[in-house]
C-alpha cells in the first residue's frame, strides 16, 4: 500500500488501466442494457415497471460501495499520511452522491405505480437519503477550509463517523417491517430472483463498477496534477 503513496509512482502504474475501463464500461453497458430493456421478461406483478431494477439496484449498490471506499481511503489517509488515499476518498464523493441520487431518484418514478406514492419516509428510504446529504456534506466540509489538508482532514472524519448509516441501510429492511420489499440478491441463501432477471442485473452491475473505477482514476489523475500545480504556485509564492 505505501509504494502507492507516491503520487507519482500511482499515475505510472494507474494510466494504462483507464482506456481498458472505459472500454469494458461500455461493452458491459450495451450489452446489460439490452438484457434489461430487450431480452429479459416483464414481471408477472410489476409488468414493464420491474425494468427499472437495473438501473436502481445497482446504482444503490455503488452509492454504499462508493461510501465504503470513501471511509476505508478516508482511514487510510489519517492513519498512515498516505496521499493518493486521501485523494482518493475526495475523488469517489461526487460520484457516489451521483449514484445514490440515482437510486433515490428511480426508486421514486418505481415507487409511484407500484406503492402509489412518490416518497414514503421507509426506514431504506430515509437511510439512503441520510446517505446522500453525508456525500453532500462530505464535499462541502473538504471545501470549507482555506488549508486543503485540514478540510480533507475535517470531511475524512465525517466519512468514517458516517460510515455507521452503512449497515443501517443493509439491514434496515431485515430490522424493521418496512414498505421497502427485503433483500433478493445479496442475503443468506442466495438470490430468490429468476436468473432471466438476474442476469441483467448482476451485468449492469459490473458496468456500474468498472464506469466508478474509470471516472474515479480520471478524477484522482486530476486531484494530483492540481496538487502539483499548487506546490509549483506555493513555492513560487515562498522564494
Amino acid at each position: 500500500m505505501q509504494s502507492l503513496a507516491n503520487p507519482n509512482r500511482f499515475m505510472r502504474l494507474s494510466r494504462p488501466l483507464v482506456p481498458w475501463l472505459a472500454g469494458a464500461t461500455a461493452v458491459l453497458m450495451a450489452v446489460g442494457m439490452y438484457l434489461a430493456l430487450l431480452a429479459s421478461p416483464p414481471d408477472y406483478q410489476q409488468g414493464e415497471s420491474v425494468r427499472i431494477m437495473y438501473v436502481h439496484v445497482p446504482a444503490a449498490w455503488m452509492g454504499l460501495f462508493c461510501y465504503t471506499s470513501m471511509a476505508v481511503a478516508s482511514a487510510v489517509g489519517l492513519i498512515w499520511r498516505h496521499p493518493v488515499a486521501e485523494m482518493a476518498g475526495k475523488a469517489t464523493a461526487p460520484i457516489g452522491a451521483c449514484f445514490t441520487f440515482l437510486a433515490l431518484l428511480t426508486g421514486s418514478l418505481w415507487g409511484k405505480p407500484m406503492w402509489g406514492a412518490w416518497w414514503v419516509w421507509d426506514a431504506r428510504l430515509t437511510s439512503m437519503l441520510v446517505l446522500f446529504f453525508l456525500y453532500l456534506g462530505y464535499m462541502a466540509l473538504e471545501g470549507a477550509f482555506d488549508d486543503p489538508a485540514r478540510g480533507a482532514r475535517a470531511a475524512s472524519i465525517l466519512a468514517i463517523v458516517g460510515f455507521v448509516n452503512v449497515p443501517i441501510i443493509k439491514f434496515s429492511v431485515d430490522w424493521w417491517n418496512t414498505l421497502h420489499q427485503p433483500a433478493s440478491v445479496i442475503r443468506m441463501g442466495g438470490p430468490t430472483i429468476d436468473a432471466s432477471m438476474l442476469a441483467p442485473l448482476l451485468v449492469m452491475a459490473a458496468a456500474f463498477t468498472c464506469y466508478y473505477f474509470w471516472v474515479m482514476l480520471l478524477r484522482l489523475h486530476g486531484e494530483i496534477i492540481a496538487g502539483k500545480i499548487r506546490g509549483v504556485r506555493l513555492r513560487q509564492v515562498h522564494g
